[in-house]
């Protein structure tokens, strides 16, 4: 394992981000500000609670999700793309490193951004909802391991994309919407039944629910299956970025 070359690239990744701190960090807090207005004071006035939990603070972990999945998609898919846009991706290419540390370069950077994104909106939270953390430690372990897993899917995304426009297909027709009807701002258990069994054949369900459990200890689905959920998405994201990197697929074109 090649630690240098992952550290030269995670803080080569890790050093644009800050250099755009306004647009990187303030801008989805300022829109997650917003959600809590919007959601949390209007709609929240209609409906009280959720299971026995605030509407305010029962929305704080899916608009936590919803950043982190957006995040880690978004950052993860441009990093690797702007090299192969500029022609640059050719020197990762011939570099003395291996695809695990490429990969973990600019993974690791991804969900670390998309992290920080999400613990800065979870502090802001505080001042609108008084939220409790249930389970401090599975909290922080599907924060991770969800940013883990979409920051390896939008690298993939940019290994895919050969235009700026195929870049933002899947974080905006297919995440976001994923995202909204995954119980980010209800509970599957408020569906009829029907739609309730429909809800659970949405993987992102899967990830709010386990997320919503380390805050409040409610689940839509057992904790379990969103644990093998979150793995199992690693996995296959894994052995996708292996199979490009072998084959060159989209790498020498």
């Amino acid at each position: 394992m090649n630690w240098r070359s992952i550290r030269a690239i995670y803080g080569h990744e890790m050093a644009r981000f800050f250099r755009t701190i306004w647009q990187s960090l303030a801008s989805p807090v300022l829109s997650t500000v917003l959600y809590f207005v919007v959601f949390g004071a209007a709609i929240g006035g209609r409906i009280q609670s959720v299971e026995g939990v605030a509407y305010g603070a029962f929305i704080v972990p899916g608009l936590m999700m919803l950043t982190v999945l957006q995040q880690s998609v978004s950052n993860a898919s441009f990093g690797i793309y702007f090299p192969k846009f500029s022609g640059t991706i050719y020197e990762y290419l011939v570099a003395p490193t291996g695809w695990i540390e490429v990969t973990l370069g600019f993974v690791g950077a991804a969900a670390s951004k998309a992290v920080l994104i999400a613990l800065v909106i979870l502090l802001t939270s505080f001042w609108f909802n008084g939220v409790h953390i249930a389970h401090p430690f599975w909290m922080v372990a599907f924060l991770v391991l969800t940013a883990t897993a979409f920051s390896m899917l939008g690298f993939i995304i940019g290994l895919w994309a050969k235009n700026f426009e195929q870049l933002q297909i899947v974080p905006m027709m297919v995440i976001t919407p994923l995202t909204f009807l995954g119980g980010a701002f209800y509970s599957a258990s408020m569906l009829p039944p029907f739609w309730a069994g429909v809800a659970k054949l949405n993987p992102v369900l899967y990830l709010v629910s386990g997320f919503r459990w380390s805050f409040f200890g409610l689940a839509d689905v057992p904790v379990g299956l969103s644990i093998f959920a979150v793995m199992l998405t690693i996995v296959i994201c894994m052995v996708a970025i292996r199979w490009i990197f072998l084959t060159g697929w989209r790498l020498r074109e």
